[in-house]
């Protein structure tokens, strides 16, 4: 897709995108975040849309990052809704635990091998697919599923041991 493709599409469809998102989440600030990030995928992908069914397409991603963004969010007030800061359920043998099994976690991320723990870190972290993953380095979905499968059990025998 060239620059002029793009921005042509971006001109003409931003605006859709962004009230389709604003409608949704009633959020003004929300909605130009997701409207950018859908044609950052368009773009990143190096997508060719047929030109009919474009809006329909950008209109599936923007809802599609919409929803992703509002279960992260939802799993985030859960979690804090649950947590209170300051008051500690766990006795000092349970926080003694966690802080050495975290230290054991920290070393074993040093020392495993850079390729797998890019892709580990890719996928826990940043939270990206596999494909996505495969997309970035260069690689097939495959040989991430192996270097995620290679760091997962070298995690799992280091923090074990």
């Amino acid at each position: 897709m060239t620059k002029e493709i793009f921005k042509a599409l971006f001109d003409t469809h931003f605006d859709a995108v962004r009230s389709y998102v604003y409608y949704r989440s009633g959020d003004t600030e929300l909605a130009t975040d997701v409207a950018q990030e859908t044609f950052l995928k368009i773009w990143e992908k190096q997508l060719q849309p047929d030109v009919k069914n474009i809006k329909g397409l950008l209109l599936k991603i923007a809802g599609d990052i919409f929803i992703s963004r509002y279960r992260r969010e939802k799993l985030a007030l859960d979690f804090s809704m649950t947590f209170k800061p300051g008051i500690l359920d766990d006795s000092p043998e349970d926080q003694m635990q966690f802080k050495e099994l975290k230290s054991r976690y920290e070393q074993a991320l040093k020392i495993l091998p850079e390729n797998q723990r890019t892709v580990f870190l890719m996928s826990r972290m940043d939270g990206l697919k596999y494909l996505e993953i495969a997309g970035q380095l260069g690689l097939s979905v495959k040989a991430v599923e192996k270097r995620m499968n290679l760091a997962l059990t070298f995690l799992k025998k280091f923090i074990e041991n």
